[in-house]
C-alpha cells in the first residue's frame, strides 16, 4: 500500500501550486475567511486538510491560554473560553504569508494520504491525542473524503475503551492490506491535481529533480487609473436569433462558416433551468463579489488562457454596463471572439447566468 515517491518532488510541486492559486487569489483579494477557505480548491481533500491544521493551531493558541496563576478549571471561566473559542471560530481571517504554507502543506498531505496512508493516518488521527478512544477517532472523519467510506468500517471494528497508539496504527496498516485494491488509486489523485496544474506520474516517483510548476508573472491588483478602457460596447442584440443579426465582420459564424454551430447557435438553445439553478436565480449586486473561488478559477483557466489580469478587466467593465442586453452583447461579441470562445459554451453560460442575476 505504501508507495516510495520522491518527497522533495511532492514538496517542490505542492509549493508552485500553493505560490500559482495565491498569485491568482490574492491579486483581488486581501485575505481568506472561513466560508472562502471551505471551497478555496476543487480538490475537497486539501480544503479539509487546511481546516484540520487550523484546529490543531486553534487547540495550541488555547493550550497557552492557560496559567499557573489562575484557575482554569472553574466552571465560568470554562463557560467564558467555550463561548471565545466559539465567536473566534468565525471570524477567521488570514492573510498570503500565512496562508500560502498552510495551503501548500494541506496540498502535500492529500498526496500523503492517498501514497502513505498508515503515516498520514497516524499524523492526522493518532498524534496530539492526550488519550485514544473510538470516539475521538471518529470526530478526525469530518476532515477526511477521499476514503472515508474505509476508515470508517477500520474505526467500527475497533474495541471500546482506551486504545494503545502503536496497535492502532499497525491494526490499521494490516486492515489497508486486506482492502488494497480498494484504497484510491495514485492515478485518481493525479488526474485531480492536473486540472489546476501539470503533475507527472514518473516526476512523483523519479529520483530526480521534477520541474517547476510553470507560474504567471506575479500579478497585483492593478489600480483603477492605470486601466485602460476597451471600446464601448456594440448595440445590443436585437430580439431576433443571434445567428441572424451578427454581421459577416464579427460574427463567429462567419469564422467557422457551416462547419461548426456557432458559440450564438449553441447559447441560443439553452436546456431547462434546473431546480438547483432556479434556486440560485435570485439577485447578485455585482460580478465581482459574487463569483465564487472555483468559478473564478474556472473562468481564467477556461475563458482567460489563465491570465488573472484579463479575467478581472472584464468583469470590471461586464460590472459597470448598465443592462443585462450590453453586458451580454458585450460577451457574446467582445470577448467571445477576442478569446476564441467557439467551444466553451458551458463556462459562457455560467457568466451568462451570473449576468442575468445581476440585473434581475
Amino acid at each position: 500500500m505504501e508507495h516510495k515517491y520522491n518527497q522533495l518532488n511532492l514538496e517542490r510541486y505542492s509549493n508552485s501550486l500553493a505560490k500559482l492559486l495565491c498569485d491568482r487569489y490574492f491579486a483581488i483579494a486581501p485575505t481568506v475567511n472561513g466560508q472562502q477557505l471551505i471551497g478555496f480548491t476543487p480538490v475537497k481533500q486539501v480544503n479539509l486538510f487546511m481546516i484540520k491544521e487550523l484546529l490543531l493551531r486553534w487547540n495550541q493558541e488555547m493550550a497557552n491560554l492557560k496559567s499557573p496563576f489562575f484557575d482554569f478549571e472553574n466552571e465560568e471561566v470554562k463557560e467564558a473560553l467555550i463561548q471565545f473559542m466559539n465567536v473566534l471560530s468565525r471570524k477567521i481571517l488570514i492573510k498570503r504569508p500565512h496562508f500560502e504554507p498552510l495551503l501548500a502543506k494541506a496540498i502535500t498531505d492529500t498526496f500523503r494520504w492517498v501514497l502513505e496512508p498508515v503515516g498520514a493516518f497516524e499524523e492526522k488521527f493518532l498524534q496530539n491525542q492526550e488519550s485514544l478512544t473510538v470516539a475521538k477517532l471518529q470526530s478526525n472523519l469530518k476532515y477526511i473524503s477521499i476514503n472515508k467510506e474505509l476508515v470508517q468500517d477500520f474505526l467500527d471494528h475497533l474495541s471500546e475503551g482506551p486504545l494503545h497508539y502503536a496497535a492502532v496504527r499497525n491494526d490499521f496498516g494490516a486492515y489497508l492490506a486486506t482492502r488494497r485494491s480498494e484504497w484510491t488509486s495514485v492515478d485518481h489523485i493525479l488526474e485531480e491535481f492536473n486540472r489546476l496544474a501539470p503533475i507527472q506520474k514518473a516526476n512523483l516517483f523519479d529520483q530526480q529533480p521534477a520541474p517547476a510548476v510553470p507560474l504567471p508573472p506575479t500579478i497585483t491588483q492593478p489600480a483603477p487609473a492605470a486601466f485602460t478602457p476597451p471600446a464601448p460596447p456594440r448595440p445590443a442584440v436585437s430580439a431576433e436569433p443571434l445567428h441572424k443579426t451578427l454581421t459577416s465582420e464579427n460574427s463567429l459564424n462567419n469564422k467557422f462558416k457551416a462547419e461548426t454551430a456557432t458559440l450564438n447557435d449553441k447559447l441560443s438553445h439553452k436546456p431547462a433551468p434546473t431546480l438547483l439553478e432556479n434556486q440560485m436565480g435570485r439577485k447578485i449586486e455585482s460580478l465581482k463579489d459574487s463569483i465564487s473561488i472555483n468559478q473564478r478559477f474556472g473562468f481564467i483557466n477556461e475563458l482567460f488562457n489563465g491570465e488573472n489580469l484579463q479575467y478581472y478587466n472584464a468583469i470590471k467593465v461586464l460590472d459597470e454596463f448598465k443592462d443585462a442586453e450590453s453586458a451580454k452583447n458585450y460577451v457574446l461579441h467582445d470577448l467571445s471572439s477576442r478569446y476564441d470562445w467557439s467551444k466553451k459554451e458551458e463556462h459562457v453560460n455560467k457568466l451568462l447566468r451570473l449576468i442575468e442575476r445581476k440585473f434581475a
